[in-house]
């Protein structure tokens, strides 16, 4: 029996669910895990553990199977981080954030009355940055995987071709984006019937474009996605509908293997992504202001304190923060305890600290909720945090012509009002202003903690500006509130982000005592459904058994062996 017919045979008896709606949230594993969005992924990703993979090349067939059972956020039109540590203690942070195409400009999404242009810099071709996810998964193997390449791609490939059930969820999706979606024929073609209907809750999506192009990619490798055939047909179905894509663009792509940023907070090492990502950044620059003092769990002063914390920390990401291809930044002040210290000596503990206090005429866009992530940890000690997306559910909108995959929309992520300051008396300045070849700021924040050297917990959100806070908030609950990696999952969250000035919380699981206490230090509460989406490993360092915790606030699958 060959080893695809093997995955063959795995993929079509995850198809056959007998509760499409079902949810495993916790597993407790010996050898392996995957927590993800998805059971089909989740599912893939172990499979190829328990062939003999290890944690990156389960991270990639994982990767690969969301672009196909969940295109709202999963993707190969996409890009994001990937975070590893490896048995060994070497540690890389892959970016594969997209970039900007060599004909984009600062002003490019702007009306000739200086406006933002809401469609084309939201939907469609113009917005779509050059994706990175192929070249970054690619990169990630080619360093440290040990199976075959088309071996992890193919489960992708096999549920393309044959189908999978809709989940509620998923069908849901499809309904509730219907008009953005509709706006391109061959989104439409793609994901609703002839007639018109979307597919419905247990009925079979089948996305044979999407398994070519995936079998294609398993066949020839990321090179056969950014040169040849795949990519004449982007760049012609991008240029012919207003988008500036050459071929020079995706043969140029190169994912980046950085260096992790590394940090303390109270006995454990914590890494995190590097610029463009501000994640790892922000991060620790939170913790190291918040060592400085004792966190008490349902505490009004620990999260008076843990707010303006944040507050500062993403002034700082506002002001200073881009593509490290670009830019300089001062990222050794920003992640040093002593910087922390007299930033942390600041904090009034009586009262919130206005966010316009700290700079005026503000300009800080927001990003998009609609992201996904996941979490890995293989048999011999390897881990891997890997948050990618499109940007907004289904990015931007528009699938390519006979390709069968979404566009992101990763082009407003920049700054794309460059006459409209950020701080005040540095007009049009940004660090984060269009500039073709660019990488967009991004909050995604594959994360990963480290106890006496050994990997201890694995995280990460969707979320846009508020994916940080919940890696946060997550990471506390463990160190601080000695709370099980569920129990830490689970607890209340809150958000702040200078700008605007507010408290987001979580409607209806916060102590009313707790909350007004907030208020009477003088923060603006606006309370939201939900915080963050964060499907997390821990691993015992007594047993080492791994815990698998997917996130109940959305849906996902938490799958060991």
């Amino acid at each position: 029996m060959s080893c695809r017919f093997c995955l063959f045979v795995l993929v079509i008896l995850t198809i056959a669910l007998p509760d499409i709606s079902a949810q495993q949230k916790s597993v407790i594993a010996k050898k392996g895990a995957v927590v993800s969005v998805d059971e089909f992924a989740s599912k893939a990703g172990v499979a190829i553990l328990k062939k003999g993979g290890n944690a990156v090349d389960a991270a990639v067939a994982t990767a690969f199977v969301l672009a196909v059972t969940y295109p709202q956020a999963g993707n190969i039109g996409g890009g994001g981080f990937m975070l590893i540590r490896m048995k060994n203690g070497e540690s890389a942070a892959i970016d594969y954030r997209e970039k900007a195409p060599i004909k984009s400009h600062a002003r490019m999404f702007l009306n000739s009355d200086g406006s933002v242009d809401t469609v084309s810099s939201n939907y469609g071709y113009l917005v779509a940055g050059i994706p990175g996810t192929v070249r970054g998964l690619e990169a990630a193997w080619k360093k440290y995987g040990k199976l075959p390449w088309k071996e992890l791609v193919m489960p992708a490939v096999i549920l393309a071709e044959n189908g999978f059930q809709l989940s509620p969820q998923f069908a849901d999706y499809l309904e509730s984006s219907r008009f953005e979606l509709s706006r391109f024929d061959e989104t439409k073609r793609i994901f609703f019937k002839a007639n018109g209907e979307a597919y419905r809750a247990g009925e079979l999506l089948i996305q044979r474009d999407l398994a070519r192009t995936l079998r294609i990619i398993a066949e020839g490798g990321a090179l056969a996605f950014y040169e040849g055939a795949l990519a004449k047909a982007m760049v012609e179905d991008v240029s012919n509908n207003g988008g500036i894509w050459t071929e020079d663009d995706l043969k140029n792509y190169q994912a980046v293997i950085r260096k992790p940023i590394a940090g303390t907070y109270r006995d454990y090492e914590i890494l995190g992504m590097p610029p463009p990502s501000s994640a790892g950044v922000v991060l620790t620059e939170i913790l190291n202001i918040l060592e400085n003092f004792e966190l008490k769990q349902d505490d009004p002063e620990s999260l008076h304190i843990m707010t303006e914390s944040m507050r500062r920390a993403y002034f700082d990401r506002v002001r200073f923060l881009g593509d490290a291809d670009f830019i300089k930044m001062p990222v050794d002040k920003l992640i040093s305890k002593g910087y922390a210290k007299d930033l942390a000596m600041a904090i009034d503990k009586t009262k919130s600290t206005p966010s316009e206090k700290l700079s005026q005429d503000i300009y800080d866009p927001e990003e998009s909720m609609e992201t996904t992530h996941f979490s890995v940890a293989d048999t011999d000690g390897n881990v891997v945090s890997n948050t990618y997306t499109i940007e907004e559910w289904f990015g931007s909108g528009a699938v390519v012509k006979g390709l069968g995959f979404l566009l992101n929309n990763e082009m407003h992520d920049f700054n794309v009002q460059p006459d409209v300051p950020v701080l005040k008396n540095q007009k049009g300045n940004s660090p984060n202003l269009i500039e073709p070849g660019k990488r967009m700021l991004s909050s995604m924040a594959p994360t990963i903690v480290l106890k006496n050297g050994k990997p201890f917990l694995i995280t990460g959100s969707p979320g846009g500006k508020t994916i940080i806070n919940t890696v946060l908030q997550v990471l506390i609950g463990v160190v601080d509130y000695k709370l099980t990696l569920r129990e830490a999952v689970d607890y209340p969250r809150l958000n702040q982000t200078w700008m605007p000035d507010r408290v987001t919380i979580e409607k209806n699981r916060w102590r009313v005592k707790t909350v007004d206490d907030l208020r009477s230090k003088g923060h603006n509460i606006l309370e939201v459904t939900n915080l963050g989406d964060a499907h997390s490993i821990w691993i015992d360092p007594v047993t080492g058994l791994i815990y698998g915790e997917a996130d109940t606030r959305r849906y996902g699958w938490a799958e060991g062996y």
